[in-house]
């Protein structure tokens, strides 16, 4: 396995899912061992329970806060905010996350788009309440927080099954990847939309497309021009290297 030649690259686009996380201590969200692979926890994230049954939901996302906080970025994060903070005049990378742990951003790297939002952040319920998403460590497991303006029940500022993507981190991307010479996805199962769809934008692009998974995608994806298997944290400091 020799590296990608990041140097060779001006608009290079990551995207990153929660197998870059496993070596930090965090669960995956699908296959073997995944969060959204126990019986009914999935159907605990969805606007719906949240309108019915806010408390169980918090008792999910609660714990999430607690364990991604105790987690430390690993050599596959640290290795991606080198690449960023090294990038040669010109060049740029777009660091575009499936996951909540905000472990990129504790590892250095900077403008990461967070598509299903931060396990860190807190917000109204009520999409007509003016409250701002404001940071927030609680976890919120033993009552239901209520909105201090309009006293609607208060949510993660993530985004649950059947919602949107906010729209800003949704245009950033798009903008990327109808420039970008080169896709790199990392730790994710290529099948939740709209990420799904990103190696398709790459490749009309015409940009190298390259995935790095711990298991190959099934099927495979034929958008895609290479795929390395591993760790991630073992993979990305190797194909990474600029020097």
């Amino acid at each position: 396995m020799k590296p990608l030649g990041l140097q060779k690259y001006r608009r290079i686009v990551v995207l990153t899912g929660a197998g870059i996380s496993v070596a930090s201590g965090l669960r995956p969200y699908r296959g073997p061992g995944g969060l959204w692979e126990e019986a009914g926890i999935a159907d605990l994230a969805t606007p719906q329970a949240l309108a019915e049954r806010p408390a169980e939901v918090w008792r999910l996302f609660g714990p999430v806060r607690v364990q991604a906080r105790a987690a430390q970025p690993n050599d596959g994060h640290l290795a991606l905010a080198k690449v960023q903070s090294s990038l040669p005049a010109g060049a740029q990378l777009c660091l575009v996350t499936q996951n909540i742990d905000g472990l990129h951003q504790r590892a250095g790297s900077q403008d990461v788009v967070e598509l299903h939002g931060s396990a860190f952040r807190t917000r109204c319920s009520n999409t007509a309440c003016e409250l701002e998403a404001y940071e927030d460590d609680s976890p919120h497991t033993n009552g239901v927080p209520t909105c201090p303006r309009c006293n609607a029940i208060l949510r993660p500022d993530v985004v649950m099954f059947g919602e949107m993507i906010p729209a800003h981190s949704e245009w950033t991307v798009k903008r990327a990847l109808r420039e970008c010479d080169l896709l790199i996805a990392i730790g994710t199962s290529g099948t939740v939309s709209p990420a799904s769809n990103f190696v398709r934008s790459a490749e009309f692009a015409r940009a190298r497309t390259v995935l790095v998974n711990l298991e190959p995608m099934r099927p495979r994806h034929p958008a895609f021009d290479e795929e390395y298997l591993g760790r991630a944290e073992e993979l990305l400091p190797v194909l990474l290297a600029t020097t």
